[in-house]
């Protein structure tokens, strides 16, 4: 995300401090077991683990009912919006967290903490929030640590000590490697399990965050690019799917968290939730990779343009699915609710407000969906200072100009009405200097042209998509004017609508 300023909702400032380039290699956490880090790693392992996907909605649960990090998420967060690019950035920078390649590392982190400093403000009860809080990141950690924990608990496969231990200091080294300092972590594993109770207990709440997490993402989850021209069978899947998940999730949360808040006890939940746990635990008998995270990932990922080889499979299925559907529509209430990619040319301009320009899915435009679009571009071209900061600083500008010209009524944002009522003010000085930093970013070279290399890596969306019109002499000035009649025309794009509009 970006400079969130003071309350997370009135604008971009800069931080306080400047952010160090690199982070500090992560010390031997004196396990005697080897690196923390690399394939071989118990981290690495966990992180391809079927089961890992259980565990990591718990874990954001938790993390969701922590004051701070919940009111970050509201404010600044895209999650409800784009849960499925969520999950790809967390899963790729995790991969360069977890990876053999120190420099790799240290530049993951450097970012990770950019993007930290960036998410300061306060929540609807005036209480400060700020992701650079070392307690917090410390907690973000606990909850991931605990939840592995659970996860092998609850599969019939509960780690011994010396597995445990292992994997506590992997957690310790990961919040090392970020720069963070010992302390705020508890030193053993021993000292772990009162200050997880005591968290639990003390500090949790029943925030918005976590209530969207339970019982709004699932109901209204948009379907992944694989399944993004099949809204009948997606949404009949989901229905089914939806609240299994959420039940769960909320019969793995601890006993007394789930008390305080008043969370639902569902009949039969605990015999669901084990019989989930080990059924995909089953999944360690399958061929190494054959049903890992990252594999699932890739998967939901392809798109029928995609030049991966398993494109052509993929699309036949879709094929066959789609006749399933059809069928599936004259016997089933299901609306189609998902707008059929390339249904046009245009969108309108309620459409596009929600695709595009609502990042964060509240129903607002405000700095965090600009500051959203400006991470997202600056992740895709993995970009260092001072290019980063430049974007930012583009889209700020932006905001201040879109906030002067919409937001009619003073109320620091801009509502979809005020939006359709101005829509020529998008397009002014401030997004033209936003798609002149782009292009500047993107040209690599500085030879004032984005070749079919530069534009690959700007649109190459990380899972293997083919984008047309790579056109080796494409201009500053054709860069520009497509970018705008994305931004300003709402015109259906091809390299951006994966960029910025796909969930």
């Amino acid at each position: 995300m970006t400079d969130a300023g003071s309350s997370g909702r009135t604008g971009p400032t800069r931080p306080d401090t400047d952010d160090p380039e690199g982070a500090p290699p992560p010390p031997d956490p004196g396990t005697g077991q080897g690196s923390p880090f690399g394939p071989d790693s118990p981290l690495h392992r966990f992180f391809n683990d079927p089961r890992w996907a259980l565990a990591m909605v718990r874990a954001t649960v938790l993390e969701a009912a922590h004051p701070q990090i919940g009111a970050a998420l509201i404010d600044n967060s895209t999650f409800v919006a784009h849960p499925w690019r969520r999950l790809r950035n967390t899963l790729v920078s995790l991969q360069r967290m977890f990876g053999a390649d120190d420099r790799v590392r240290q530049k993951e982190a450097a970012r990770l903490n950019r993007l930290h400093s960036r998410l300061r403000g306060t929540d609807a009860r005036s209480r400060p929030y700020d992701a650079m809080d070392p307690d917090v990141r410390a907690w973000v950690v606990a909850t991931l640590f605990e939840s592995s924990v659970t996860m092998c608990r609850l599969s019939g496969q509960p780690l011994d000590p010396t597995a445990m231990e292992e994997l506590y200091a992997g957690y310790q080294a990961y919040l090392a490697a970020l720069g963070d300092l010992p302390g705020h972590l508890p030193p053993t594993l021993q000292e772990f399990w009162p200050y997880f109770d005591r968290v639990v207990e003390e500090e949790l709440e029943n925030t918005e965050a976590m209530r969207v997490i339970l019982y709004k993402l699932f109901d209204h989850l948009p379907a992944p690019p694989l399944l993004s021209g099949l809204p009948t069978v997606w949404a009949a899947g989901r229905a089914l799917a939806g609240p299994v998940i959420g039940t769960i999730t909320v019969a793995s949360l601890p006993e007394p968290f789930r008390r305080r808040v008043g969370l639902p006890e569902v009949p039969g939940a605990r015999t669901l939730m084990h019989s989930a746990y080990m059924a995909v635990g089953l999944a360690r008998f399958l061929p190494e990779g054959g049903l890992g995270t990252e594999t699932l990932a890739d998967l939901l990922y392809l798109s029928p343009d995609s030049d991966d080889p398993r494109a052509a499979a993929l699309s036949a299925l879709r094929d066959r699915v789609k006749q399933a559907g059809a069928l599936l529509r004259l016997v089933t209430p299901f609306p189609e609710r998902d707008p059929a990619p390339g249904a046009g040319p245009y969108r309108d301009a309620a459409e596009f407000f929600a695709a595009v320009l609502d990042q964060t899915g509240d129903g607002h435009l405000d700095w965090p969906d600009l500051a959203a679009m400006a991470r997202e571009l600056s992740t895709r071209l993995d970009l260092d200072e001072p290019a980063e900061t430049r974007l930012y600083d583009a889209f700020a500008q932006w905001w201040r100009e879109l906030q002067s010209a919409l937001d009619t009524d003073g109320d620091g944002r801009v509502s979809q009405e005020e939006y359709a009522a101005a829509v020529p003010s998008l397009a002014g000085p401030a997004l033209i200097r936003v798609a002149e930093v782009l292009f500047d970013v993107t040209d690599a070279d500085g030879n004032q042209v984005i070749d079919a290399q530069e534009y690959r890596a700007l649109f190459r969306t990380g899972f293997r998509r083919t984008v047309t019109g790579a056109d080796p002499s494409y201009s500053r000035s054709a860069f520009v004017k497509d970018f705008l009649a994305f931004m300003s025309g709402r015109r259906r794009s091809t390299p951006y609508d994966p960029l910025l509009a796909q969930a």
